[in-house]
């Protein structure tokens, strides 16, 4: 009985590595990403219809994932490495929005956002710090970090509550199959 419980503690433990290095590999090629595709596109409506695409794209990765978590012997680690996926995904997205956004308008925000610039932004919108160092000063830049702030509640409750909602279906089955 003592062996097993180490081999399953070992699992555990190769289980939770495997998602920690997919979950900084994801992030990191986002970035990449991020940093090397061209933002220095105008703000127009197909940008808003490109950004509304990309977001339906991050809500139907929610529901796979969620999926994915009902099914996994895991379900706390998989639901871990959802949002490890999805919300620097979704961050990634308003920041390029914010980037385009600049790139239209240099008056859109109180100072000049580069591409960490607009990052760190919608970063501080997403955590509601809101240091107060860069606003959205026209219409379009306030829609946009409106959109983004609404988007941020849905993150923050409606993909958190259908993720623990996996979690807890996928503890019930794996008990299932044990008990």
């Amino acid at each position: 009985m003592v062996g097993t419980h180490r081999t399953n503690g070992a699992i555990r433990r190769r289980a939770a590595l495997r998602v920690t290095v997919r979950s900084c590999a994801t992030s990191a090629i986002g970035l990449g990403i991020y940093f090397w595709v061209p933002l220095d596109a105008v703000f127009t409506t197909g940008t808003v219809l490109t950004l509304a695409g990309c977001l339906t794209v991050v809500l139907l990765v929610v529901l796979q994932q969620a999926w994915v978590i009902v099914g996994s012997s895991y379900p706390r680690l998989r639901a871990v490495q959802a949002l490890a996926t999805v919300i620097p995904l979704y961050l990634l997205l308003f920041a390029s929005a914010h980037c385009v956004m600049e790139n239209s308008d240099v008056s859109a925000y109180s100072e000049p956002l580069s591409r960490l610039d607009a990052l760190y932004f919608t970063i501080t919108v997403f955590s509601s710090v809101g240091f107060g160092d860069v606003a959205p000063r026209t219409e379009p830049a306030r829609t946009l970090t409106m959109a983004q702030m609404l988007g941020d509640l849905v993150i923050v409750g409606l993909v958190v509550q259908v993720l623990l909602g996996a979690v807890r279906q996928g503890l019930d089955r794996r008990n299932a199959r044990e008990g």
